[in-house]
């Protein structure tokens, strides 16, 4: 089944602007589909994964010859299991700079791989693909962000829904394949896909020592969503030194498995706590991992608020692929207390703040951090709105409102 991605237009304006253009992110995700259908209509005819063995050899042995052998405009598919064509491609940019040249795809991110970003400054544009958004599986382009810092909250639309709803969204996660699976085509999926990344492309990146410890620090993240990395607990309890605990966090981000929220601060000088905080790239993968299914997930109300702050912050990160005013996302934290799970800031420094509960009921209590936030802030504060899980749009102040959860992928 193909899904209409919502960021494909923003994928053919870098096709006209940049000579390489790298589409990234998590295996599975479907580039490889979006830059097919894409390009189908268009002058590309050439088309190379580098998983394909024979491919895979030529181009690490002779990345020199195998560039100049192929037809151009070209896709090279998975192209971070060949770090050692990078520069070949740059030195053929330098001499050829016409834009569209290159599609590359990989499911690694190109920010944390030296060789590859080195190479390339300067002549790529990276898109990033998440796994499917909410918006994206039901078939419509999400503008909620947009509308919300266009002061739109009052008109956002939200039809009634039930938790049931919910917990299915949380269970399949965005994964294009698991869409229409039932529980145990699910489990045998994601058992199937996190074995080929621990053990493949793992060797592919870097030569790990004790490569058996990941699945079990894998493991031990999902346990922790949502809260503040602390890099000494998480070293006590995985067995993992300081050191190697580092570089397999770092490994787990660049495969897009684990992502991490940075904390956000103004210079008012206020005090604000520095550490990130740690999601999984899907929910679907979070709930796999801490053996959850659908009955377990209405019956366990820690689960269920873990899960669906991170399924909420990884729609928000996926919308904001392609929003118009570009917001960066941030957590909010200070050292006496006051905290707000999403901080959007756009390009001019507005800021809007969004917290997340589960709960089907809204109390003014909710509205802690938020408040806090608008009165540091004054006119750089667009507003604030506390997602939830009930089906009422309820007025909390000036600009700050309990919304529903759907209104996400309704507007």
């Amino acid at each position: 089944m193909f899904f209409k991605r919502n960021i494909t237009e923003k994928l053919q304006k870098a096709l006209t602007r940049s000579p390489v253009v790298l589409l990234t992110g998590a295996r599975q995700t479907g580039k490889s589909t979006l830059v097919k259908k894409l390009t189908s209509k268009e002058k590309f005819s050439n088309y190379v994964s580098f998983d394909d063995l024979r491919y895979l050899s030529a181009a690490k042995s002779d990345p020199i010859g195998f560039l100049s052998n192929i037809e151009k405009p070209t896709i090279l598919d998975e192209v971070q299991r060949v770090p050692e064509i990078f520069l070949s491609i740059k030195n053929y940019i330098d001499q050829n700079r016409i834009p569209g040249t290159f599609i590359l795809t990989g499911s690694a991110n190109p920010l944390l791989i030296p060789t590859l970003g080195d190479s390339l400054a300067g002549r790529m544009e990276i898109v990033k693909l998440y796994p499917l958004s909410v918006g994206e599986i039901i078939g419509t382009k999400e503008s909620f962000i947009d509308l919300i810092f266009d002061g739109k909250i009052q008109q956002l639309k939200a039809t009634k829904i039930n938790k049931e709803t919910i917990f299915k969204k949380l269970i399949l996660g965005g994964y294009p394949p698991v869409q229409n699976l039932d529980q145990e085509g699910v489990d045998a999926w994601f058992n199937s896909y996190l074995e080929t990344i621990l053990q493949r492309d793992v060797k592919d990146l870097a030569k790990i020592e004790g490569l058996t410890q990941l699945p079990n620090l894998l493991n031990l993240i999902a346990t922790r969503v949502g809260g503040l990395l602390n890099i000494a607990e998480l070293s006590r309890s995985s067995g993992i030194s300081n050191s190697t605990l580092h570089r397999y966090l770092t490994l787990l981000e660049t495969l897009y498995l684990i992502t991490f929220i940075q904390p956000w601060s103004t210079n008012l000088g206020k005090r604000f706590v520095k550490s990130s905080k740690l999601y999984l790239i899907d929910c679907g993968i979070l709930l796999h991992l801490v053996r959850c299914d659908e009955e377990r997930l209405m019956n366990d109300s820690q689960i269920f608020g873990r899960s669906f702050e991170n399924f909420i912050v990884t729609e928000i990160l996926k919308q904001a692929t392609w929003c118009r005013n570009q917001a960066k996302i941030y957590h909010y934290r200070t050292q006496s207390g006051n905290e707000v799970d999403l901080i959007l800031e756009d390009k001019s420094g507005r800021v809007f703040g969004i917290e997340i509960k589960s709960s089907e009921t809204i109390t003014k209590d909710h509205f802690k951090g938020l408040s806090h936030l608008q009165e540091t802030l004054k006119d750089k504060f667009v507003g604030g709105i506390v997602l939830y899980t009930g089906n009422e749009k309820i007025p909390f102040g000036n600009n700050l409102w309990a919304i529903p959860v759907n209104a996400m992928w309704e507007n």
